[in-house]
């Protein structure tokens, strides 16, 4: 501002003079000078604003997405806990109840006695197949091994096999990981959504497929039961009864993804957009 200042000493220094008009125009020069500045310093004001209000909502998401990814990592640790506790505890309890019952000369038995037996040792033979199960599911060492398709794969057989739901995996084999973090969250939210439908849509079919395609990684999961609008999805997710919901909405924002839930003439449909970055960009 200091040529400001120097313009309005050179022409207070002129309107000493005397000269009446030259004064007047002085004065209007003086005042428009002055108006100028103000303008100018409102329009820095201005931008200096924007720029901080922009600043602050770039550290706003990042804490956010520090938050989110903070609360997803946690509870990979936590189920990776928890599966190990199951196989390695829980599984290996039952393991020696089965030998103790395998060791039970069933000829010694008779009647009900026997039938007793027999419906226990198949009830625990249940049981150890159903922590298993679930020890896997819960753990990501198949994902890490064989990689998201075939984890999704392995995951569907496990749950879906053995009930009047008939269900494919057309997935793109062309998509290798190049994020193994990323990859468990894409597969955590397949879980999500898959036991979300299975326990609350009630269909007899599902469809999971996949897409790879210029970096982008689109995943359709489709259903003949009763699903969600977008609408719908909005509104449960912030709801105490939404939780899995919004863990899928907080995995979505992590991976800088899009969802969006439809209904088709024949259907549900959900649709996640995942771009594809190696972990070094």
């Amino acid at each position: 501002m200091t040529w400001i200042q120097n313009s309005v000493t050179q022409l207070l220094q002129i309107a000493s003079s005397g000269n009446t008009k030259l004064q007047v125009a002085i004065t209007i020069g003086l005042l428009l000078l002055l108006f100028g500045s103000f303008l100018l310093a409102l329009v820095f004001s201005q931008k200096k604003r924007l720029q901080y209000q922009k600043d602050m909502q770039v550290l706003r998401e990042a804490q956010q997405n520090q938050l989110i990814e903070s609360a997803v990592r946690s509870e990979e640790v936590e189920r990776h806990r928890i599966a190990e506790t199951l196989h390695d505890e829980v599984g290996a309890i039952l393991s020696s109840a089965k030998l103790h019952i395998q060791a039970i000369n069933p000829l010694c038995l008779e009647g009900r006695d026997k039938e007793l037996h027999d419906r226990g040792k198949q009830l625990l033979d249940e049981g150890i197949q159903k922590v298993r199960g679930i020890s896997h599911n819960l753990h990501s060492s198949i994902l890490k091994e064989f990689g998201l398709n075939e984890a999704i794969r392995h995951f569907m057989n496990n749950t879906i096999q053995g009930t009047v739901i008939k269900a494919n995996a057309e997935l793109d084999d062309s998509y290798t990981t190049l994020n193994a973090e990323n990859d468990i969250s894409i597969y955590r939210m397949i879980q999500e959504l898959l036991n979300n439908i299975i326990k609350h849509a009630n269909p007899d079919q599902i469809i999971v497929s996949s897409k790879f395609e210029n970096n982008d990684l689109l995943i359709v999961i489709w259903h003949n039961g009763k699903g969600l609008s977008h609408q719908e999805f909005e509104a449960l997710r912030y709801r105490k009864e939404g939780l899995g919901l919004k863990n899928i909405q907080n995995r979505v924002i992590l991976l800088k993804g899009h969802i969006f839930f439809s209904s088709e003439p024949e259907g549900y449909q959900v649709k996640i957009h995942i771009p594809i970055k190696s972990p070094e960009t």
